[in-house]
């Protein structure tokens, strides 16, 4: 968290499935931004966007529920409605009333749920690259292979696997991968559903403005077909292939993703 800029606060929200914690930065004026990361991840993992983002909103980084943090299940969201009940009530216990809803990967599938199950306290979702819209592909696996694979490469020529695999934690400060190794070893799940694919009447639903950025070289999605079925699905969409990204592309793309979530936002 030293990554991020100071200074920042800390809080914790207690919800009916368990204590969620949540690091605060930023203006103290404008509309909220609330980020959720990605599975096994952590709120450090949004480093490049919190200066841009807080300098004119407050930003809140939720540390989710069942990955390696410093929230604490007591119970198991297991079901689409249950991912959008403790997601609002952390929004309520923060005193949200009108939020631009962040995520990547697996936070993107918290974002989509959370516009289709309780979007009361939403103005807008912004997905990463996420969860929800096709089903997971074998090539996602093999690309987490060999990202650890990676991992054992020797540490300057890591970047350029990283690049070569469209993997951006292989280039990321020797400060975030100490804790993902970490975590890789010790951490075990405690029993959260995968990222199910939402149906078309789900995604159709949605009466929230979104804008959804998928990387070009995207290892979970297929850009072309996601764009395809979001514009067709979602009333209003924005939606944009980032090139020369993945599926981290908040990491290897930050300041086209900043800049395009702060036009998005704004204009609403």
């Amino acid at each position: 968290m030293e990554l991020w800029p100071g200074p920042r606060r800390e809080l914790d929200v207690e919800t009916a499935y368990g204590s969620v914690h949540v690091h605060c930065y930023g203006a103290m004026t404008g509309e909220p931004i609330v980020l959720l990361h990605g599975h096994a991840g952590h709120p450090s993992n949004w480093y490049p966007q919190i200066a841009a983002l807080g300098e004119r909103h407050p930003v809140y980084a939720i540390d989710t529920l069942d990955d390696p943090g410093r929230s604490v299940q007591r119970a198991v969201a297991a079901g689409s409605e249950e991912n959008a009940a403790w997601l609002g009530e952390v929004l309520a216990g923060l005193g949200l009333e009108r939020v631009h809803l962040v995520g990547v990967s697996y936070g993107g599938w918290l974002a989509l749920n959370q516009a289709i199950h309780a979007p009361e306290r939403l103005a807008s979702v912004t997905p990463l690259d996420p969860g929800g819209i096709e089903k997971v592909p074998a090539r996602f696996y093999a690309h987490m292979v060999g990202g650890l694979f990676g991992m054992l490469a020797p540490r300057p020529l890591r970047p350029a696997v990283g690049r070569l695999l469209a993997n951006p934690a292989l280039s990321a400060p020797r400060e975030m991968i100490a804790p993902l190794m970490l975590a890789m070893r010790s951490y075990k799940p405690g029993g959260r559903p995968p990222a199910r694919p939402f149906t078309d009447e789900e995604l159709a639903s949605i009466e929230l403005p979104v804008l959804v950025l998928v990387g070009r070289r995207s290892a979970l999605l297929r850009p072309r077909q996601v764009v395809e079925r979001v514009t067709r699905l979602i009333p209003g969409v924005r939606a944009e292939i980032v090139e020369k990204a993945g599926h981290g592309l908040n990491l290897e793309q930050p300041e086209l993703v900043n800049e395009r979530l702060l036009a998005f936002v704004e204009r609403r």
